[in-house]
C-alpha cells in the first residue's frame, strides 16, 4: 500500500488537504470520493532514498539547471494556444508526460515561455503534477488554465481537457481578432486626421492670417475663432507657455493613459464597465462579446468536471467586465444557498432573456454545459453580424465627422476672401 497526498473540495466548495493509503492512484480517488469529497489533486508521496556517504545526494540537490534567457511580461497567447494543441497531440499519442512537456520545451525558442517550460519540467520530473507545477507561473497559466488541467489529471482525461481548453483558446483569439480589426481603421483615420489638423492649424492658417491683416479685411466670426483656435495650436497667444498643438498630437496617447488610471480603482473600473455598457452602438457589441466569453469559459469548466461553485467563481473572474462579475458573484451565492442558476442573472439584467432562458433549461434537463457551449456559438455568430454592422457604420460616420471638419476650416478661410475681392473689384470699378 503506497501514501496518496491530495487535494480535493468539499461539499461547500472549500479545499481540504489530507493523504489516504491505497495500492494505485485510481483506488485513492474512489477513497477520497467516498469521504464526500471532490479531488483536485492526487499524487503518490514519494520516499525518499539515503544517498550513500560521500554526498551523493548534495550532488542532486546542486544539479546545474538550464540556462534561462533574459525576458519579462506574458507569456503570448498565441504562443500559449499553439502549445496546449501541441501538448494535447502528445498526450493523446500515449507518450508520457515529463517526455511530452520536454519535447515542447526543446523545440521553444528563447523567451519567457520556454523559462516557464524549463521550471516546469524540473518540477514534475520532482514528483509534482502538472496543475502544481504550472500554478507556480501565474503569468502564462491563469487560473481558468490551472484548475481545468487539474481536473483532467483527477479523472484521467488530459488530453481531452487540453483539446478543449486548445478549442477554447483559439476561439476567443479569433473574436479577440476581429474586435480588434474593427477598431484599426477608424483608429487610424482618427489618428492621421488629428495630425493634419494639427498640421494645418500651425503652419497654413497663420500664413492667411497675415495676409487678411495686410489687407485690414474684416473677419467673420468663424474666422476669428479658427484663427483664435489656430494660435492656441501654435502657441502664440499670451501667456501660453507651450503650444496645444503637442497636446492635440498626444490627446489620444493621454485619453488612454487616463482610462487605465481610472480603471485600476475599483469605483473607476465599476463606472466605466457600467458606462461602455450603455454606450450606444458599442455597448451591444461588448455585452454580446462578454456573453459569448462567459458561457463558453463556465460551459468548458463545467464539461470538464470542475465542481460548479469553483467553476462560477473563475468565470467571474475572467469575465473582464465588472457588471457581469457582480452578477456571477450573485449566481455563485444563489447556488451556493441551493437556489437556481438563473434568477440571479434574470434579475441583473446583464444578458437577453433568450441566454437566461436557456441556462434554465438547461439546469434543468442537466445539460448546462452542452446549452452554454450552444449560447456560446450562437453569440459568436451574433458578435460577427456586429462587428460586420459597426464597421459598415462606423465608415460613413468618418467620412462625414471629417467632411465637416474640412468644409469648416475651408468656409472660415474663403468668407475672407471673397470680401477681398469684392472690395477690390469695388476699388477698380470707381
Amino acid at each position: 500500500m503506497a501514501t496518496f497526498l491530495y487535494e480535493a473540495l468539499n461539499a461547500s466548495g472549500k479545499t481540504q488537504k489530507g493523504q489516504v493509503e491505497a495500492s494505485t492512484t485510481e483506488e485513492a480517488i474512489q477513497r477520497i470520493k467516498g469521504q464526500g469529497f471532490f479531488p483536485t489533486s492526487v499524487r503518490e508521496q514519494k520516499q525518499k532514498a539515503p544517498g550513500p556517504a560521500g554526498g551523493d545526494g548534495e550532488e542532486k540537490k546542486t544539479k546545474k539547471k538550464k540556462e534561462l534567457s533574459f525576458s519579462f511580461g506574458k507569456v503570448k497567447q498565441k504562443h500559449l494556444t499553439t502549445f496546449t494543441r501541441q501538448l494535447s497531440t502528445l498526450q493523446d499519442a500515449g507518450l508520457p508526460l515529463l517526455r511530452s512537456l520536454q519535447i515542447l520545451e526543446g523545440q521553444q525558442k528563447p523567451g519567457k515561455l520556454k523559462n516557464v517550460l524549463v521550471d516546469i519540467c524540473e518540477d514534475v520530473e520532482g514528483g509534482s503534477s502538472l496543475s502544481e507545477a504550472m500554478a507556480k507561473h501565474p503569468s502564462a497559466f491563469n487560473r481558468l488554465y490551472t484548475k481545468m488541467v487539474a481536473a483532467g489529471e483527477v479523472g484521467g482525461v488530459l488530453d481531452i481537457i487540453l483539446q478543449r481548453l486548445a478549442e477554447f483558446m483559439e476561439k476567443a483569439q479569433r473574436l479577440k481578432r476581429k474586435i480588434k480589426g474593427a477598431l484599426v481603421y477608424p483608429s487610424v483615420v482618427v489618428v492621421v486626421a488629428i495630425a493634419i489638423v494639427t498640421f494645418i492649424m500651425w503652419f497654413i492658417v497663420p500664413k492667411f492670417e497675415e495676409i487678411f491683416r495686410d489687407f485690414g479685411v474684416a473677419l467673420p466670426l468663424m474666422t476669428r475663432y479658427l484663427i483664435a483656435f489656430s494660435n492656441w495650436v501654435a502657441g502664440k497667444n499670451v501667456g501660453q507657455s507651450f503650444p496645444g498643438g503637442i497636446v492635440l498630437l498626444f490627446a489620444p496617447l493621454l485619453l488612454f493613459i487616463f482610462f487605465k488610471l481610472i480603471r485600476k480603482a475599483q469605483v473607476g473600473r465599476a463606472a466605466t464597465d457600467t458606462l461602455i455598457l450603455w454606450t450606444p452602438v458599442f455597448g451591444n457589441l461588448i455585452r454580446k462579446t462578454t456573453t459569448a466569453r462567459f458561457t463558453r469559459t463556465l460551459g468548458t469548466l463545467i464539461s470538464a468536471g470542475v465542481p460548479i461553485l469553483e467553476a462560477v467563481l473563475i468565470t467571474r473572474d475572467t469575465s473582464g467586465n465588472y457588471v457581469f462579475e457582480k452578477a456571477l458573484g450573485k449566481v455563485h451565492d444563489s447556488i451556493r444557498e441551493g437556489e437556481p442558476f438563473a434568477e440571479p442573472l434574470r434579475e441583473a439584467k446583464v444578458c437577453d432573456a433568450i441566454v437566461v432562458n436557456m441556462i434554465d433549461v438547461g439546469e434543468e434537463t442537466g445539460d448546462m454545459d452542452a446549452m452554454l457551449l450552444k449560447i456560446a456559438d450562437n453569440y459568436d455568430e451574433e458578435v460577427d453580424v456586429a462587428v460586420a454592422a459597426l464597421v459598415s457604420l462606423i465608415e460613413p460616420m468618418l467620412v462625414v465627422f471629417l467632411g465637416v471638419i474640412v468644409g469648416a476650416i475651408v468656409v472660415s478661410m474663403f468668407l475672407p476672401l471673397v470680401s477681398m475681392i469684392e472690395s477690390l473689384q469695388g476699388g477698380n470699378a470707381v
